[in-house]
């Protein structure tokens, strides 16, 4: 009972102490909760049940993510329990003096521990309902849901999953604790709080060749990253530019450390004003010691702002691509003439029936299946491609071919490239609202909406490369690609089509017959009974003999859209904010333990006269500048990196790019500021403690 009485009398003590451990705690409790209720949010929700088989999906990742998460957390819960014990030191001391044993004082620490865990639990899991609440309609909205029924949900099986997983957690701290008491000497304790790390000032112009070096070794990973990294075929040179990174950001700190000092010293009259030379020294006293953690904390940094930015624009260009890249209802493609290229569809699972019967257009073969598009459909169209052996891209890239090569290696040169009738693309537009173009006699031109497929193409292009089709030789009317599509879909993926004159074309090299059309009504349930009837077509037993057209269609685009961005979403905010606070947390307790062991110097700053608002002025600039170098190198890093994500990410847009980088500059002010100013006033507050 008494030990009980001691440990929530030195709970409520060090109230000021555990602050960012408790709300790192709270934070990290509700966000495991909110992200494993999603399922339990969703069960309210009316969708289709391919919309539910994608929030499946989405849960079964999260929870795989889940895992990995929880190893985050517990690593921070572990080095958190490592400050506030060494916050503590004097105080087991001050009890082995007093003749408690070290079995008494690691069950003071197994009570508090528990208690601590225990409230946050309660706590994070009261705000974790509250805002799982907010988070099921951002969900609902996403999948554009009946909410109509929303009620309040609390979702036990989360909260049994976090309390699993938080408990585990603690346990281990617990046996930590406990193990870290047992090896204690009462020496160590009582003087842990004097013992500070010297000075150590590195050679100057070893620090600045490390610096350069590192910093040309930085531009390198830079360069691979941005201009190579998509044309390595080895992963063993994907993972160079990566080491490189990593390896040069802990050598850039390192240098930084014994150059900071040096450089302000030379500056004299910026040295000794104010306490200035007194924060320098502070920083430069444990830089040493926290080059590492500060290169980890750097790199996560890296990794948040690029993985918050990237799912931010993913998000957001797939969203906006719906309304451009699907303007119409349904699109259905059939393959024709098969029997003329069976070597090309031999392996695709075909029948020989399949193939021999491939001279349905995708209107004759719905009416061979007695589906009447004119039932359904209030206007249509029909258009063909086509293809021959003798234009495939190494003709249309022509003398630039080889140096191309040389630059994209991966690319499939041999692919046959698809034909349109002028005509035939431009009613395509007409019926998209998009722009149509002319072409005279002997002229051609490409569409494509795949930026770095148009990069490559118009280097041809601009060198008025001229190609041969069914016979006839064609130049460019443009030198550049010039913007369009036929296929629908949520992202940017025509590498590019070939438009030439109607008298050009070879009816005899015909491949596909595409149909596109808008249905009579407008309302959901009766569209996903009409693409419902569509699919059940593939059940008739004909379709073993004669191929059904392969269908793409709004809702299905919408849907499947709305799935994966929900996806990315949701696993780019949970493993971001989870690292940013992981981050944040550890700079917070690094600063909060350093201010406990300077505070004896503070309080000789106040008896040489030297006023609060310089001690405060200073300890803010100590505690900016750690939180500010892992970030500046991190933000360095992120322009890089987002210049990749940009190339990887160009097949859905990157139009929403800037809206992205201020919603994660939002987020990493929030949160990487809040534990900021949290540990500067947690920080103030212990420097103005009196024994």
């Amino acid at each position: 009972m008494m030990l009980c009485k001691l440990s929530l009398k030195n709970i409520k003590k060090s109230i000021k102490d555990y602050a960012i451990y408790f709300f790192t705690l709270i934070l990290g409790v509700a966000i495991f909760y909110v992200f494993n209720a999603l399922d339990s949010q969703t069960v309210m929700m009316d969708v289709s049940s391919s919309t539910q088989d994608l929030i499946d999906l989405m849960m079964t990742v999260l929870s795989s993510v889940s895992v990995f998460v929880s190893f985050v957390l517990g690593f921070l819960i572990i080095y958190a329990s490592r400050f506030l014990m060494k916050r503590r030191n004097k105080e087991f001391g001050i009890y082995l003096t007093l003749g408690m044993s070290k079995r008494k004082i690691s069950l003071i620490l197994f009570l508090e521990t528990l208690c601590i865990g225990i409230l946050s639990l309660i706590v994070g899991l009261g705000v974790g309902v509250i805002i799982s609440q907010i988070m099921s309609l951002v969900v609902a909205n996403m999948f554009e849901a009946d909410l109509t029924k929303f009620t309040f949900v609390f979702s036990s099986s989360a909260c049994l999953k976090t309390i699993i997983y938080f408990s585990i957690m603690y346990l281990i701290v617990m046996i930590f604790n406990t193990i870290s008491v047992s090896k204690c000497k009462l020496i160590d304790l009582l003087n842990g709080a004097k013992t500070s790390e010297k000075v150590k000032l590195k050679n100057p112009y070893l620090c600045i060749i490390i610096f350069v070096l590192s910093s040309i070794v930085l531009g390198k990973a830079y360069h691979i990253v941005t201009s190579e990294f998509l044309t390595l075929q080895e992963v063993t040179d994907a993972l160079k530019p990566i080491i490189m990174g990593i390896v040069a950001t802990f050598l850039i700190f390192w240098s930084l450390s014994g150059l900071i000092l040096r450089i302000t010293q030379s500056l004299k009259k910026y040295y000794y004003k104010g306490l200035n030379s007194f924060t320098l020294r502070q920083f430069s006293s444990k830089i040493n010691t926290t080059v590492f953690s500060t290169t980890i904390i750097c790199l996560m940094l890296f990794v948040t702002i690029c993985l918050l930015s990237a799912c931010f624009t993913m998000k957001n260009s797939m969203n906006a691509n719906i309304k451009e890249l699907a303007p119409i209802d349904a699109q259905f493609t059939v393959n024709m003439n098969m029997d003329r290229y069976y070597e090309n569809y031999k392996d695709y699972g075909y029948t020989d029936d399949q193939i021999k019967n491939s001279h349905y257009t995708a209107k004759e073969m719905f009416e061979l299946f007695d589906f009447d598009i004119t039932t359904y459909f209030k206007d249509y169209i029909e258009v063909n491609t086509y293809a021959t052996p003798d234009l495939t891209m190494n003709d249309t890239l022509g003398s630039r071919l080889d140096s191309i090569r040389t630059q994209f290696p991966f690319l499939a040169y041999d692919t046959k490239e698809p034909i349109m009738k002028i005509s035939d693309y431009n009613e395509v537009a007409k019926f998209y609202g998009i722009e149509e173009y002319s072409l005279k006699d002997d002229e051609y031109m490409i569409v494509a909406d795949f930026d770095s497929m148009i990069k490559i193409r118009d280097i041809a292009l601009k060198n008025g490369e001229e190609i041969t089709v069914f016979g006839h030789t064609l130049k460019p009317k443009y030198d550049t690609c010039q913007d369009g599509f036929l296929e629908m879909s949520s992202n940017h993926i025509n590498t590019g089509i070939i438009l030439v004159p109607d008298e050009v074309v070879d009816e005899d090299y015909l491949i596909q017959n595409h149909l596109l059309g808008n249905y009579k009504t407008n309302d959901k349930k009766e569209i996903e009974q009409i693409e419902n009837d569509i699919n059940a077509l593939d059940k008739d037993k004909r379709a073993n003999s004669y191929l059904l057209p392969s269908g793409s269609t709004k809702l299905a685009i919408k849907e499947a859209t709305v799935g994966l961005s929900a996806m990315v979403t949701f696993i780019g905010l949970y493993l971001g904010i989870i690292f940013l606070i992981s981050s944040a947390a550890i700079l917070g307790l690094k600063e909060l333990s350093e201010s406990s062991d300077n505070k004896e110097r503070f309080l000789i700053l106040r008896k040489i006269g030297t006023d609060e608002k310089m001690i405060n002025k200073a300890l803010f600039r100590q505690i900016a500048i750690f939180f500010m170098l892992p970030l500046i190198l991190a933000l360095i890093h992120s322009i890089f990196g987002i210049k990749f994500a940009v190339q990887v990410l160009e097949v859905f847009g990157t139009e929403e790019l800037l809206p992205s980088i201020i919603a994660t500059a939002f987020i990493l002010v929030v949160i990487y500021g809040g534990y900021f100013l949290i540990t500067y006033y947690c920080s103030k507050n212990i420097i103005k403690e009196r024994y």
